[in-house]
């Protein structure tokens, strides 16, 4: 991938998106492969906002049921699997449990008959699965004594056995993002991180592109479309008001969403799933459980916990998470389930995000999220044409929501549109026909001499495509080692990561490109060791490395 903001300027594009988080990103490659010149502008990196923010879990919708939204949860669920078979070395089944209580909607009677209706809404769940590893098995009830093992410390009054179902996990979702964006510039498109749409071009009552500016430079330039997507997540209304100085329907009512990362396993082989001590609010649910579920999910050697949703007000650029945030979240899961005992020692990082929400509840404090997506034809709704909006609400569904949008587009040029393909096309690093045998092989042969342990990270994150970081080692010794004593990431990803994926900051490296950062600070030596290579590279100074330090410092920390 290149950043070739000269191609920006100098093409009348089909499509040009402004926004390059996971539905921008499906949807500029969905829209490359079906034959349309294709732009993506993204104004931070990609995946740097709320697309970062996530419980790596690709859920099949199984707690749609309370709501008997059984059209979401077959959606849920084909994606799931669609997720699976595209992206290999990425998408993985996780066991969950539900301990159940009583003999009332917690019960296990009730769970049971949930587990039977998931396990019948999913009955294809398997169908073009044809490794062993991505099979998902069915549903069932486990004993009390089972539960306390695999839960330890789990609240033993009343409990009457627990719920077990699988969903799946994402080994690095920040990875999946960049295999996408990958496919999408193999198929054709242009794609620029650091770009933002300052304004719009208009030509009456027509939208023919945006004013855009370089982050990095400050230069402008202008990108011309016939159809432009804003994307753009939380930032949706502020891109609306660029037409004519405002925009009189908001889109997007912010939550505030966060996720902790914490440095030990909590419960290793289950994700298990605890109820909260505050009461919930859902008046859309058919079924009230009164409160809502938090999970803690084993995930590499660490757990993650989510989710907590408030209300947001304010500017989406000035969002941060607070220690008041991770303290108050932490006390929580703590009550929750006191035998996590979480110290604020125990956590390493924190995901946090926007997600749109109801306004109903706001003002209630009980945050209840939109549902569905939004596709908004602005010809339609207002009049002015070449301008689509896109509110997504679910990382699992963007796929399906993508191939909607440009169904849509295809609608508005005036064509048939061709048949969507990205439900079958391995994204770039998913060309694996059985990922336990690939690792196994690879790792075998050990290629560049390289131990299990650096190989299998490299693996799972790059897939088959994970020999063209090691070419990197052909050319300089030094690219085979470790950026720190106590990494598993090798120079030669740093070094690919600028030269082939458009990291042009050092958080780009250390939060989204490489595994090193998205569990927590990985320490002085391997950032320091990235920002040296990154300066070779890039031409960076002493100033500007010390910056660049400086700003991946900050985004582990809540002050």
């Amino acid at each position: 991938m290149k950043r070739n903001l000269a191609a920006l300027a100098n093409t009348n594009f089909d499509a040009l998106i402004i926004g390059g988080g996971i539905y921008g990103v499906w949807t500029a490659w969905d829209a490359a492969q079906r034959g349309l010149s294709v732009a993506l502008v993204e104004k931070g990196d990609f995946g740097s906002a709320t697309s970062s923010n996530s419980l790596k879990i690709m859920h099949g919708g199984l707690r749609y049921l309370q709501h008997a939204d059984f059209k979401r949860m077959r959606e849920s669920i084909r994606e799931r699997s669609i997720l699976m078979r595209v992206a290999p070395h990425l998408v993985h089944p996780l066991p969950c449990l539900m301990p159940t209580y009583g003999h009332a909607m917690k019960g296990r009677e009730a769970l049971g008959i949930a587990l039977l209706m998931n396990d019948v809404l999913s009955f294809d769940r398997n169908a073009q699965l044809d490794d062993p590893q991505k099979q998902i098995p069915g549903g069932r009830i486990v004993a009390a004594s089972e539960v306390q093992r695999l839960v330890p410390g789990v609240e033993t009054k009343n409990l009457t056995g627990g719920a077990q179902w699988y969903d799946c996990q994402t080994y690095n979702t920040e990875r999946l993002l960049l295999s996408i964006l990958h496919s999408a510039a193999k198929a054709g498109a242009e794609v620029a991180n650091y770009v933002e749409a300052a304004g719009f071009i208009k030509e009456k009552d027509r939208i023919i592109g945006v004013r855009a500016k370089d982050v990095l430079t400050g230069g402008q330039l202008d990108i011309r479309a016939k159809i432009t997507i804003n994307n753009s997540g939380p930032w949706v209304d502020r891109v609306l008001n660029l037409v004519n100085g405002g925009y009189p329907k908001r889109k997007f009512l912010p939550s505030k969403t966060m996720n902790l990362v914490v440095k030990r396993q909590l419960i290793p082989e289950y994700a298990v799933g605890v109820s909260s001590k505050f009461e919930f609010k859902d008046k859309d649910a058919l079924i009230s459980k009164g409160s809502r579920a938090l999970f803690i999910v084993p995930w590499r050697n660490h757990s993650l916990v989510g989710t907590t949703h408030v209300p947001f007000e304010g500017d989406a650029s000035n969002f941060k998470i607070t220690e008041e945030d991770v303290h108050t979240f932490m006390n929580e899961l703590n009550a929750a389930y006191p035998a996590a005992a979480l110290k604020h020692a125990d956590i390493s990082f924190f995901y946090g995000g926007l997600l749109p929400m109801a306004p109903s509840n706001g003002h209630h404090g009980d945050v209840r999220l939109v549902k569905h997506y939004t596709l908004c034809d602005h010809q339609q709704e207002d009049g002015l044409a070449g301008l689509v909006t896109v509110v997504g609400v679910k990382y699992t569904t963007a796929r399906d929501v993508a191939e909607k949008t440009i169904a849509l587009v295809f609608k508005k040029l005036g064509h048939q549109p061709p048949r969507c393909r990205t439900h079958e096309t391995p994204v770039h690093g998913g060309d694996i026909r059985r990922f336990e045998e690939f690792v196994q092989r690879e790792t075998t042969q050990r290629p560049h001499g390289l131990n299990a342990k650096i190989l299998k990270p490299l693996v799972y994150n790059y897939g088959s495509a994970y020999h063209e970081v090691l070419k990197y080692t052909d050319f300089d010794a030094d690219a085979a080692q470790p950026v720190a004593a106590d990494a598993n990431v090798l120079r030669a990803e740093v070094l690919y990561n600028i030269r082939e994926e458009l990291a042009q900051k050092l958080a780009d490296v250390i939060r989204r490109r490489t595994e090193l950062g998205s569990a927590g600070y990985p320490g002085d030596e391997a950032v320091q060791a990235c920002a040296a290579i990154m300066a070779a590279e890039l031409g960076w100074d002493a100033a500007k490395i010390q910056n660049e330090i400086r700003e991946v410092k900050a985004i582990y920390s809540t002050a």
